[in-house]
């Protein structure tokens, strides 16, 4: 009798075949299991794909497993930080493979087919366009106001260590992104039809502008840039970009046929904004007029009527 129970019990603890199942592994990690069922057109004696299921199917895997690349990057003290290759699905090799589990017999098991993904900017480059300053600005504020200093730290950061390809157009709002408090960005003074008020964002005019200066030094092409409606303290008068995520853009094209490099960094009250590229560059520098050091009353926007 004790026999039959234990025969009864391990009956009961082994795992179910499914014996038309398709396993999916990633790095010997089982990620999904499926049957033929799930992907069949139900006609008698014809095994049928269902397209729409086995897209479906195939582009949530590709999420799940999907990574992203990683560009190379520097330091504060100039480092060179490596990239990280990304990589994802294999669709062409993957269908092959579910093709052949598809339409034969039995269960079986899939390692994921990678695809690798190459950052755009590795060491390699890195090491070649940090070598020569080609243009340089400074603008300073007042560090006391904490939330717009932040918000100048943030979008310093979105646009430091980036790269910009011979003949490629740089745009600021597509670079830095939409300002929100999601982001991390703060209240802080903008110019709202004109007039001082206060919203998401303020400060980031300043980054803009004194990437603008630092670009137009470089000799590089404006292809969009607007004033605010009010004079700006941070910088000389109609030597301003503003920018708003709903509205105007600064955007500029490098015109020369080496990549340009951008260094964004805020010390204290003040946000230097540096571009190097390789040795070899044939630059034209403009002269441009130097940025007042004095703490005047800060101004700056956000919304879609705003300039930030």
């Amino acid at each position: 009798m004790i026999y039959i129970w234990m025969a009864a019990l391990l009956t009961f603890v082994q795992p179910i075949e499914q014996p038309d199942s398709l396993t999916v592994t990633q790095q010997e990690e089982t990620i999904a299991v499926v049957n033929r069922e799930d992907f069949s057109i139900q006609i008698p004696n014809t095994p049928m794909l269902d397209i729409e299921k086995y897209n479906r199917f195939i582009k949530k895997l590709d999420q799940q497993i999907y990574r992203a690349p990683v560009n190379a990057k520097l330091d504060d003290l100039g480092r060179i930080i490596p990239g990280e290759v990304g990589y994802r699905l294999d669709r062409q090799m993957f269908r092959e493979q579910f093709y052949t589990y598809f339409y034969g017999e039995g269960s079986s098991e899939i390692e994921v087919p990678e695809m690798d993904i190459y950052p755009r900017v590795d060491s390699e480059l890195l090491a070649h366009i940090r070598v020569q300053q080609i243009g340089q600005y400074v603008t300073y504020f007042n560090s006391k106001n904490e939330n717009r200093s932040h918000n100048i730290t943030l979008a310093a950061e979105a646009i430091d260590n980036h790269v910009i390809y011979p003949g490629e157009t740089f745009s600021f709002n597509k670079v830095v992104g939409k300002r929100t408090q999601g982001k991390g960005y703060m209240r802080a003074p903008i110019i709202v039809r004109g007039e001082l008020s206060e919203g998401i964002g303020g400060g980031i005019c300043q980054v803009s502008s004194t990437l603008f200066n630092a670009v137009d030094k470089a000799g590089l092409k404006i292809v969009e840039r607007y004033s605010h409606s009010k004079r700006v303290p941070y910088v000389p008068s109609g030597r301003d970009a503003t920018v708003s995520w709903y509205g105007p853009d600064f955007r500029f094209q490098n015109k020369y046929n080496q990549p340009i490099l951008i260094r964004a960094k805020r010390y204290g009250g003040s946000i230097v904004i540096q571009l190097y590229s390789s040795e070899v560059i044939n630059f034209e520098p403009r002269k441009v007029p130097k940025a007042s050091t004095t703490h005047q009353k800060e101004i700056d926007t956000s919304d879609p009527q705003n300039e930030e």
